[in-house]
């Protein structure tokens, strides 16, 4: 059936369901053992807030649309009028193509097409591997044009534990380093997160946490560069490959829910920080004919929560 998130395909594996659309290769929904650990999108609706989407071959923010390649300034389309910037790349209304499909995963591909600002040929696909405890998604590109390309990749699942309010979660991300933004939440710069109000090291709870904020310097152990936590001890890890370098997370207390506004909050994994077109931070260059893939994932652990 066709929805505002295209084809939802359905996977199982045990007690693990998931749910993923074919437009912007989107996680629709991923549930545990009947626990909701994302925020799922219903099916007659689009993504809030990007929930679940992919971002390639930028993850947030170009500022002022525009960068510099080979000399020449390269205008983007500004796809966030209300701060003059390209957001979170090109494929964020595009249709994937269904390339392998199991009762356990599914491979989604995307061609990133030159256009304006964009003189770039790259063949992009996930893979979304479902898990009895989580999920494993890994991203990958193929350079398929003449010229050297630049690219990085991100995504932006919004994170929950059941029907435990998330403000009354606790959050924590192993992050030494965080990015000062302006008023157009373009970075000025990376800053330690030490004596700030963007210190993760230790469990904040949710309802605390006001950020938009782009994280690096992730000192992460076993792959795990954020944690979501319930007082009953239940907990969603976040997973990242070492090519993964960067974490966004964003909160806010205006996600629609089925019974009006409620706190929500994306964590999402990065292979570059914002603006890394015209910083180089993080960006990888791609030799035409060359492929790159780099994985994160999700995994819950707990039993059930109210």
């Amino acid at each position: 059936m066709l929805t505002p998130t295209g084809e939802r395909i359905e996977l199982a594996n045990g007690a693990a369901r998931a749910e993923v659309g074919t437009l912007a290769a989107v996680l629709c929904s991923l549930r545990i053992g009947g626990i909701d650990i994302t925020e799922p999108i219903p099916v007659d609706e689009s993504p809030s807030f990007c929930n679940g989407t992919v971002l390639v071959p930028w993850p947030n923010r170009v500022r002022d649309a525009r960068w510099n390649y080979d000399g020449r300034v390269l205008q983007l389309d500004v796809t966030e009028p209300a701060r003059g910037n390209a957001l979170h790349g090109l494929l964020q209304f595009t249709e994937h193509e269904v390339r392998e499909r199991t009762d356990t995963s599914v491979t989604l591909g995307a061609d990133v097409a030159p256009q304006h600002g964009w003189p770039f040929q790259l063949d992009s696909w996930v893979r979304f591997e479902l898990l009895p405890n989580g999920i494993d998604v890994t991203h990958g590109v193929l350079n398929n044009g003449e010229l050297p390309a630049p690219y990085a990749t991100g995504t932006h699942p919004f994170l929950r534990i059941g029907d435990v309010p998330v403000g009354e979660l606790s959050f924590t991300a192993p992050a030494a380093s965080y990015f000062a933004v302006d008023e157009r939440l373009n970075p000025t710069g990376e800053l330690a997160v030490t004596d700030t109000p963007f210190d993760l090291r230790q469990p904040r709870l949710v309802s605390e946490l006001e950020l938009d904020t782009a994280y690096g310097g992730l000192n992460t152990t076993d792959r795990v560069s954020a944690v979501l936590a319930a007082r009953d001890g239940s907990t969603v890890s976040v997973l990242q490959d070492d090519d993964w370098e960067y974490l966004q997370v964003f909160t806010t207390n205006i996600y629609p829910g089925p019974d009006g506004p409620k706190a929500a909050i994306a964590v999402e994994p990065m292979t570059a920080p914002p603006d890394a077109l015209n910083s180089g931070l993080g960006l990888r260059w791609l030799e035409p004919g060359e492929l790159w893939e780099g994985s994160w994932g999700l995994r819950y652990s707990g039993g059930a929560t109210r």
